[in-house]
């Protein structure tokens, strides 16, 4: 590790961003932290409804609830103002805009202030800190509430001239919360239902930890995880998997909180979602608390924090009605706040209906000064931490030196030594299978890799041996079941791998419901989660099946999305190199799509060819100037082997590709492209049991691309194989058209 010298493990997190290339360059922005020196760690029925039972009255009444002035300045408390404050740097920011969503932060402010002035623990200047409390904005289009709220704790990352810059060009403010953009946001969100479930995540992370790490002399992991969803995370179906699952595990230090407002952008949420969320999350397993007066009623949600705090073995759902746009004379408790701005007259109403003289972006002085003490106390509660590690890191140093590994993502020297090889005399084997070798290997070695299967271990071969399942009572375990619930399962994997860089997560199921989770994909795409992806029955090659359960094109689909490896491994060999690749691209998910039926080990396949994404396995020709290059994936790299010998029978010189990573082979200099497929060779003719759809830009124009533009059908393997043309006398006809 690092000397005494070294800045912490959260600063130097800060100090320096890790791009999905692997690459490591300064950022021009992130926040610069002064190298103390500390013996710590281094390195560093039906709804419930407000009151009246007719919609009219029930209007009505929160209307002028919302239009009440609260007073003149002199007046209005300093935690009224603060609120306020919180409310008109939303309103002015979007204004300035002209593009946004006020009514949210107009109606959550009081909850977001309390939160963050009150209960959350965390260190402004160092939003890395690694025990601090997660907030997670799952209704992320309210971004400018938790904007509004890092600028006021002190965070350099949200300045007023950030503010000012909401949703611009290069802005640290974007139109959602984007972790990779702003320190202090944890998760990227905006598709919703997807903040909850990585909230779920978080939480997870954290009782695992916990398990595995706290002493009864010394709980060095201890944090909550709080979010805010609102109606539409509700509806989604992402948030109602996660929160099953939550209530399963017993996540007792997830508190979230439902914006309950009743408004989505169609208007009344009366139009499509009328059950009964409180006793849906009690059948969930969840603690439910309903907050009735979310506007004003500070004590209330205060309470109802304290009471979530003491129910230790449950999440807890605070939900809190409140009123879209609280203050706006006209337009509060209506869809017009939700995703627009109110605009200059409205404004000006707003001001005075709220008592608010300022200028835009203003914080008054007395507001200013409140929150400031955030910077003194957040890193005097860091330094309580450090200490604390040191005592931890004297009586139990294994315990320390383990969980320093996950907090910093280093891997231990040698790590990769652990992944198995083979040979041409190993038995053949599906890569299925291999992978479950790859997995247990690598659990040796690598103690923040967990994961599991949408009740699918016993098929994706994903079951870690040496360990038993995470659930509410052992929570130290690492084997996580997550049951039928492939989009929960991924979007709960990006929050478990934004918790902490050592923390490696992988999710299984079979390869065509990668259309359930597509989402989660993505989202671990855009935020930089590395999440693996271990997707097994990856082609027609399943069977009998058939072609519901036959992907197509899912690889084309994943290919075309950027930062995303999608790696299709021929034999064990290159299953260990696509783990490799997968370990050391903390900031890009993996996609590893494994055959279930059985394959040869092959002769020139290696670790580190999967490394470079596509590489020569055999050759006869000289010169770099073969007659025929053919080029495979997968299942399909052996056929196009065959191909090859019956094709050096007849005197040609031919190359046989594996291009087991387009991305990763995208990657590489120009030069070592030109040497694996020289441009001067146009014969070319791939081979992979999906869409061809890509391809050409593999074989060139004058190429051919074998492949299934088609649905499947179900067969035995073999049979159908031989009846969509994946076979190497096809392989063979195609190439002796080109040379």
């Amino acid at each position: 590790m690092a000397s005494t010298s070294s800045l912490t493990l959260s600063q130097a997190l800060l100090a320096r961003t890790i791009f999905s290339d692997g690459s490591i360059q300064s950022s021009d922005y992130r926040v610069s932290l002064p190298t103390t020196t500390f013996s710590g760690l281094k390195l560093t029925t039906p709804r419930s409804r407000r009151v009246l039972p007719t919609r009219l009255n029930r209007s009505l009444r929160v209307r002028s609830a919302a239009v009440e002035t609260i007073g003149t300045p002199s007046e209005t408390s300093l935690l009224e103002k603060s609120v306020n404050t919180i409310r008109f740097l939303a309103i002015d920011a979007v204004e300035k805009a002209n593009s946004g969503h006020p009514g949210l932060p107009m109606g959550c402010a009081p909850m977001g202030h309390i939160l963050y002035d009150e209960i959350m623990r965390y260190n402004p200047k160092n939003p890395y800190w690694f025990n601090r409390d997660r907030f997670v904005l799952s209704a992320g289009h309210g971004c400018m509430l938790q904007y509004a709220l890092l600028h006021l704790a002190g965070y350099d990352s949200v300045q007023e001239d950030d503010l000012k810059n909401f949703r611009q060009w290069q802005s640290r403010t974007p139109g959602h919360p984007e972790n990779f953009e702003t320190p202090g946001v944890e998760v990227t969100t905006g598709p919703l239902g997807q903040g909850i479930a990585n909230a779920v995540g978080l939480a997870l992370a954290e009782k695992h930890l916990a398990a595995r790490f706290n002493k009864p002399d010394n709980e060095i992991v201890d944090h909550y995880t709080y979010a805010i969803l609102g109606d539409g995370c509700q509806m989604e179906g992402v948030a109602n998997e996660a929160c099953s699952l939550a209530g399963h595990w017993g996540l007792g230090k997830l508190i979230a909180f439902y914006d309950d407002n009743h408004i989505s952008i169609d208007g009344d949420t009366e139009i499509a979602f009328t059950e009964n969320v409180e006793e849906r999350f009690k059948g969930l397993g969840w603690h439910v608390i309903w907050v009735k007066n979310g506007n004003t009623g500070y004590d209330e949600i205060r309470a109802a924090i304290k009471e979530a705090k003491a129910v230790k073995d449950k999440p807890t759902l605070i939900k809190v009605t409140t009123t879209i746009g609280y203050g706006s004379p006209n337009k509060a408790n209506s869809y017009s706040v939700h995703g627009s701005a109110l605009g200059a007259k409205e404004v000006d109403a707003t001001r005075k209906n709220l008592a608010w003289p300022h200028e835009p972006f203003h914080v008054p002085e007395d507001v200013k000064g409140h929150w400031s003490r955030h910077v003194q106390q957040g890193a005097a509660l860091e330094a309580e931490w450090n200490a604390k590690f040191a005592e931890y890191e004297k009586k139990y140093k294994n315990e320390a030196a383990e969980l320093k590994l996950i907090i910093t993502g280093e891997p231990p020297a040698g790590w990769e030594k652990a992944l198995p090889t083979y040979t041409p005399e190993s038995p053949a084997d599906a890569t299925r299978n291999l992978s479950q070798q790859n997995l247990n290997a690598l659990v040796k070695v690598l103690p923040g890799f967990l994961g599991g299967s949408a009740d699918l271990a016993s098929s994706n071969m994903t079951l870690l041996k040496m360990y038993g399942n995470f659930q509410k009572d052992t929570p130290e375990e690492r084997n996580l079941r997550f049951g039928v619930r492939e989009h929960g399962m991924g979007a709960i994997c990006n929050g478990i791998a934004h918790h902490c860089p050592g923390l490696i997560p992988y999710c299984a199921t079979f390869f065509v419901f990668t259309d359930y989770m597509r989402a989660a994909i993505r989202m671990s795409a855009l935020s930089q989660a590395g999440v693996i992806y271990v997707m097994t029955h990856d082609s027609i090659g399943l069977g009998e099946d058939g072609p519901t359960h036959q992907p197509i094109e899912h690889l084309a689909s994943l290919r075309a999305m950027p930062n995303v490896f999608m790696l299709r491994p021929a034999d064990g060999n290159e299953t260990a190199g696509a783990y490799k690749v997968a370990i050391l691209n903390r900031n890009t998910p993996s996609i590893i799509a494994l055959s279930r039926q059985k394959l040869p080990q092959l002769p020139g396949t290696s670790i580190e060819g999967v490394e470079k994404g596509g590489y020569i396995i055999s050759d006869n020709s000289s010169g770099n100037n073969p007659d025929i290059i053919l080029i495979g994936t997968g299942s399909e790299l052996e056929i196009a082997a065959k191909a090859a010998d019956e094709l050096r029978k007849g005197g040609k010189a031919v190359r046989v590709v594996s291009l087991v990573s387009w991305e990763l082979f995208d990657n590489q200099s120009d030069a070592y492209k030109e040497s694996v497929l020289p441009s001067g060779v146009s014969a070319r003719v791939s081979i992979e049991a999906g869409s061809t759809f890509g391809w050409e830009k593999i074989v060139g124009s004058k190429g051919k691309a074998i492949g299934i533009d088609r649905f499947g059908a179900s067969a035995p393997a073999g049979r159908l194989y031989k009846e969509f043309g994946l076979t190497p006398e096809a392989v063979v006809a195609a190439a002796k058209e080109l040379c």
